[in-house]
């Protein structure tokens, strides 16, 4: 949508980015200014009319009007200048119709697109910025801050638009009139203009703090509405509450700050348009009663009126640069995180994965470490052949989850290379590589709808057959044979209308329909009960038949059949071979069977006490 610009740039100037925006609709753009425009002017023609009106009747009507009608009879002039406030005013209500209609609809146009450009951006991100950033954060930049430039676009634009021409329009036409008694009335302005851009630059980091502030809030409520369960468990609702009330005290008083300032600004500047209002009516008044011919009546009625239609709106300028500056910090926001590349992005010109693809999986050398902490995987090395089940046990923090991450290619490693079928996952689009990978995740999430919508899940067409006979595989078609609506029955929000058990089954019938050439279970069980989980582990076979598979369990009972199991200690594969050799060798594998299987009278359990 946007030209490229160094992100410095594009941070930097947050309002210019958004008029960028605007370009796909400047033809309706345009035709918006170009209303408002005559809007205004024609709004400004009342104290004009009048003048005319006061001079005419007095048999002193502009030159202009006399040629045109031939004549300074006072009710002729008068017919004629009422006629003409009619047709002023008709028009002067049609384009205010126009720009109105042309700004919202503008407005909501910008604010649809911004708002898709937003979340699908947000789409690419790598899976390290949902992990730095809080929900509610995130949250508020796709909703209030795309609603508080939708509001800037809607009126806050047209206001300073309006603002412009009046100045222009107006000091134009009474400096005209009277250079020296637009002088006295436009004293004010200089002093008004100067405090308008001073307050500006005070209420704008004030009006930063307010977004952070209600991002903060906004990430508290999300946190603590979907976390009800423990919050009631624990009987932390006092807790959670002085919480929530910490954060709504940190935005009100963000919102406290900036409206100090906002509070003070109108009425410094309504004294300051007094004194223009002031001068102009004294002096004015003493010419017209020195009858010194510089002033006629008519005109000392049109620069009265004038001046205040020119010098009051100036009060609703602080208003306006609310509007601005609210709208500015939340573009900074918005376009900041549009502009920010993603560090995981598919490679320019990618390679082809051979057709049918094998399912080769090699991690050679690999190495990774997060941010926020020391080394996961060190000198990691793994060769999965097609068709193999792997298991893979270890204890918690062994490095299990990070090697899903890096065959999703949700991270790049820090060392090494991962590679699919002989090709480094960097090379490859990602999209076609994460087709290739069904994964049941051990947090395991359903979105709101139907159990079969969410077995099919993605763009496909659902074909119920396939997914009754995925729903089998996974021993979840008995559970919905129960149910009245069948695989039509409404799952709730993240599934909450079924059982941990239920849902995790659901997706693991997910993954089977995805029918991809490698498999990952991430401890695909531990949700279930021990009898559904024997069912699982009996067709778990049948399941990743002629596909590669990698399965994460702690219930060691999942992969005792695995092809080979590994067991993973700081980052490194420490044992490695099938079931049977593993209890053999008396190792961290050992103990952790014999601990599962209850058997505490044979070993030490030595290797699993210093892991």
């Amino acid at each position: 949508m946007t030209e490229s610009l160094p992100v410095s740039v594009k941070t930097a100037v947050p309002m210019w980015n958004l008029f960028r925006y605007l370009r796909p609709h400047w033809r309706f753009f345009s035709w918006s200014c170009f209303s408002s425009i005559l809007n205004k002017v024609l709004d400004l023609m009342p104290p004009v009319l009048v003048g005319w009106v006061i001079d005419s009747v007095r048999r002193e009507p502009p030159e202009w009007i006399a040629n045109l009608l031939g004549t300074i009879d006072p009710w002729r002039l008068a017919v004629f200048l009422a006629v003409l406030g009619v047709v002023i005013f008709f028009f002067e209500s049609l384009f205010q119709w126009a720009y109105q209609y042309g700004f919202m609809n503008l407005a909501q146009r910008v604010q649809h697109q911004l708002r898709t450009d937003a979340y699908n951006h947000l789409q690419t991100r790598e899976i390290e910025f949902f992990e730095n950033h809080r929900m509610g954060e995130t949250m508020a930049m796709l909703n209030d801050d795309v609603n508080q430039i939708e509001r800037f676009l809607n009126i806050g634009f047209n206001e300073i638009l309006q603002l412009l021409v009046l100045f222009i329009f107006a000091g134009s036409v009474m400096l005209g009139v009277s250079w020296e008694l637009a002088m006295v009335g436009l004293l004010p302005l200089p002093f008004v203009l100067c405090g308008s851009l001073m307050y500006q630059r005070l209420i704008s980091p004030r009006y930063r703090k307010v977004r952070e502030a209600v991002g903060a809030l906004s990430s508290r409520l999300e946190n603590n509405i979907a976390g009800i369960l423990v919050i009631k468990s624990f009987t932390a609702e006092k807790f959670e509450s002085a919480r929530v009330a910490d954060a709504s005290h940190q935005y009100k008083q963000a919102n406290y700050q900036a409206i100090k300032l906002s509070a003070l600004y109108v009425p410094l500047i309504r004294m300051a348009i007094a004194i223009g209002f002031g001068g102009v009516l004294l002096l004015g008044s003493y010419w017209v009663l020195e009858d010194k011919g510089l002033l006629t009546v008519g005109e000392l009625v049109f620069f009265s009126m004038m001046i205040q239609r020119m010098l009051w709106p100036l009060t609703r300028m602080g208003v306006t640069l609310d509007e601005y500056e609210r709208a500015k910090a939340s573009a900074r926001r918005t376009f900041g995180l549009l502009h920010t590349p993603s560090k995981i992005v598919s490679p320019v010109r990618p390679k082809i994965l051979p057709h049918p693809v094998k399912g080769i999986i090699e991690l050679s050398n690999v190495g990774f470490c997060y941010k926020r902490g020391g080394d996961v995987l060190k000198g990691f090395n793994l060769t999965v052949n097609p068709g193999e089940m792997i298991g893979i046990a270890g204890v918690t923090g062994a490095g299990k989850s990070t090697l899903i991450k890096l065959l999703l290619r949700l991270y790049d490693p820090t060392e090494g290379q991962v590679l699919l079928d002989g090709i480094d996952l960097r090379e490859l689009e990602l999209s076609e590589l994460r087709k290739q990978i069904a994964l049941v995740s051990q947090e395991v999430y359903l979105f709101h709808g139907t159990i079969a919508e969410n077995i099919a899940y993605g763009p496909e067409k659902l074909d119920l057959q396939e997914v009754e006979a995925a729903s089998r595989s996974a021993q979840l078609h008995d559970f919905v044979q129960t149910l009245p609506e069948g695989y039509q029955t409404i799952v709730g929000e993240r599934g909450i209308l079924l059982s941990g058990g239920q849902r995790q089954r659901l997706s693991i019938a997910r993954a089977v329909l995805k029918n991809s050439p490698v498999m990952i279970f991430d401890e695909a069980t531990s949700s279930v009960d021990t009898e559904t989980e024997r069912a699982i582990q009996a067709n778990l076979a049948g399941i990743t038949k002629g596909k590669t598979a990698l399965v994460i369990a702690h219930r060691l009972s999942t992969i005792r059949h695995a092809d080979r199991i590994l067991v993973m200690r700081d980052g490194q594969v420490a044992e490695e071979g099938h079931h049977d050799e593993l209890i053999l060798i008396n190792g961290t594998y050992a103990d952790l069977w014999h601990i599962q299987s209850g058997d505490f009278g044979r070993h030490s359990y030595s290797g699993l006490i210093s892991s």
